[in-house]
């Protein structure tokens, strides 16, 4: 058997690195963390197109019925965009506020529009019947609806007031709590 073979195996100890490879092996994983800080801030708001107290991005969709849907035909009213799907359990709970809301604020002029997130028409044409939705639901092939709008993942609400301008946003489930808070900065403008 040769010496090589029979020599134990040692492993580089961190003692024997040398001090700049030390200093980028802390340094690279700080910067790191501080560039994917940057990037999660910029998607939640802060500098997106999506970001509170900016104009809505317009878009224009057909409904479920195929029916056209422009955002700027809405302008003058207080809209909800909520981003959902049929087998999103988040999106199946809120629903029925979404529902109460667009009955008790209809002569406010209140439009709810269900904007179906990675969802089938059929699926989501079935939901909608099976619940008594009573505002319009457009799909949104290719996504650019929900890329425009920053859209993380469904359930997304958009609160978008007389004026076209992004008043308040909610990231997942809804409470009817929060519900009615938002509603206030659209409805009393």
């Amino acid at each position: 058997m040769s010496a090589a073979a029979t020599a134990p195996h040692r492993t580089p100890e961190i003692r024997h690195l040398r001090l700049p490879w030390l200093v980028v092996a802390a340094v690279v994983p700080l910067i790191m963390l501080g560039v994917l800080g940057l990037m999660v801030a910029d998607r939640l708001g802060g500098g997106t197109p999506t970001a509170i107290g900016r104009p809505a991005p317009e878009f224009t969709v057909a409904d479920l019925e195929g029916n056209p849907l422009r955002l700027a035909d809405l302008r003058g009213r207080p809209v909800i965009v909520n981003f959902w799907a049929s087998w999103c359990a988040p999106c199946v709970e809120e629903f029925p506020l979404l529902n109460r809301a667009a009955a008790e604020h209809a002569d406010d002029g209140l439009v709810v529009i269900g904007v179906v997130y990675q969802d089938r028409s059929e699926a989501a044409r079935d939901f909608m019947r099976r619940n008594g939705a009573t505002w319009a639901a457009a799909m949104d092939p290719g996504g650019q609806v929900a890329a425009d709008y920053g859209i993380l993942g469904a359930p997304e609400t958009y609160f978008i007031g007389r004026d076209g301008t992004i008043e308040a946003r909610q990231i997942g489930q809804i409470s009817a709590r929060s519900l009615d808070e938002k509603l206030a900065a659209i409805i009393e403008e």
